[in-house]
């Protein structure tokens, strides 16, 4: 599958982004979706998983309560809605797919997904 990540900007602290995830050749529906993110200098990090379904979701504690993954089957396309959004925020976003392999899901590393899009860049101005 591959993945087109987009809707990064730059924001005011405070305010909010939807980023966009469109897949394209495979079956969007048996794919686990990520999104990470990696600032300069930094190693990239987990920042919410949904399942399959969209019936179960993990956010990493660093942005639980201000961002929601969803996800649109018919559409083949993963979202990350980030409110709040504060200048540690500020990285570029990368979506990430697997195989799902039930309906549970966790976080997982970035070893565990085979599949990633290009990126974007989400800067935060304090």
């Amino acid at each position: 599958v591959q993945l087109q990540a987009s809707g990064g900007g730059l924001v005011q602290a405070g305010g909010s982004l939807r980023l966009s995830c469109a897949a394209s050749g495979g079956a969007f529906s048996s794919y686990v979706l990520a999104w990470f993110r990696q600032a300069p200098g930094k190693d990239r990090e987990f920042v919410a998983v949904i399942n399959w379904s969209g019936g179960r979701t993990v956010y990493s504690d660093s942005v639980k309560g201000r961002f929601t993954v969803s996800r649109d089957n018919a559409a083949n396309t993963v979202y990350l809605q980030m409110n709040s959004l504060k200048p540690e925020d500020t990285a570029v976003y990368y979506c990430a797919a697997r195989a799902s392999q039930g309906y549970l899901v966790s976080a997982g590393t970035v070893y565990d997904y085979n599949h990633w899009g290009q990126g974007t860049l989400v800067t935060v101005s304090s």
